[in-house]
């Protein structure tokens, strides 16, 4: 994170000299989308060009990992011809026999189970509107609990010295291993950490309620379901009544209606589009750590 918020800074400061500063010249990253994706295809490829190498963009119908050809072959290919290698998949499994079987570093950015790059740029949000250390804050989120969302959030926040409370409705909880990790951490770190069916409670005394969307790619057969189930979660200022008086909105984006109401998500309370922005960032500064490279993020 405070790379990712260097680089932005040195970028955004310097831009007469920012193009001469490109770490990543004469190096390619293969970017395989299972999952289609507005901000992470931007976010990467622009990133990407910025530092001067050259993003490949790889669709469902340009590379069918396990279908067309093993994961296993696609891994070792792929890699032999890519200096990183970027997945956006389905099932957590891939990502991780892409990362045991490839030559190259594996940025995951996305899985069924985790969204690594999206959580640093939440985070990363979070340090720039707060001016520094997040350890104490209180997180709350409100929504699917069983989401990659969720499971990130459950999964760092306790490293940053986070308090964490998820709140989701029976049946979309986190997965156990996910929140056994959590408690071990909130534990080691001494912060709070806990799961409730009741969104109220778990807004109370919180600087920041996230949620994320309650229908993900794969689950519209679900939708009616669904949209039943999460009755009473959506992000209001109502519902958001108990938490501190200068509580702050965050969304991973793309957002609909029924998740969090126009009043909060126009309002001077989100910080949706920074943290939009903040994806680049993030995974610039990742390119350029996973390649051992470096800028020279000297101010003016």
């Amino acid at each position: 994170m405070d790379t990712a918020i260097g680089l932005k800074k040195w970028f955004k400061e310097n831009p007469e000299v920012a193009n001469n500063a490109r770490p990543l010249i004469g190096h390619s990253v293969a970017l395989i989308f299972q999952k289609r994706s507005t901000r992470t295809r931007l976010s990467m490829e622009t990133g990407v060009s910025k530092l001067g190498g050259q993003g490949i963009f790889l669709g469902s119908d340009d590379v069918q990992l396990g279908v067309n050809e093993s994961l296993e072959d696609s891994a070792r290919v792929i890699s032999r011809f890519n200096d990183i290698i970027a997945a956006r998949v389905f099932g957590h499994e891939d990502v991780e026999k892409l990362a045991e079987l490839s030559t190259v570093p594996v940025i995951n950015m996305l899985s069924e189970k985790f969204h690594p790059l999206q959580l640093l740029a939440d985070m990363m949000t979070l340090k720039e509107h707060y001016g520094g250390d997040l350890a104490g804050r209180t997180i709350a989120y409100v929504g699917d609990g069983n989401n990659n969302m969720a499971h990130s959030f459950i999964v760092t926040s306790p490293k940053l010295g986070c308090h964490l409370r998820v709140a989701a409705p029976k049946g979309y909880e986190p997965l156990p291993d996910v929140v056994d990790m959590g408690i071990a951490e909130a534990k080691r770190k001494n912060v709070d950490f806990f799961t409730t069916v009741d969104p109220q409670e778990a807004v109370a005394g919180a600087d920041v309620i996230v949620t994320d969307t309650w229908i993900s790619m794969g689950q519209e057969a679900e939708k009616a379901s669904r949209l039943r189930a999460f009755r009473g979660y959506q992000v209001t200022a109502e519902m958001a009544a108990g938490a501190k008086e200068d509580w702050v909105f965050l969304h991973c984006l793309p957002r609909k209606p029924e998740e969090v109401d126009d009043d909060v998500f126009y309002s001077k309370r989100s910080l949706v589009w920074d943290e939009a922005e903040n994806r680049m960032w993030t995974a610039m500064a990742y390119m350029v750590q996973c390649l051992g490279q470096t800028l020279p993020l000297q101010k003016k």
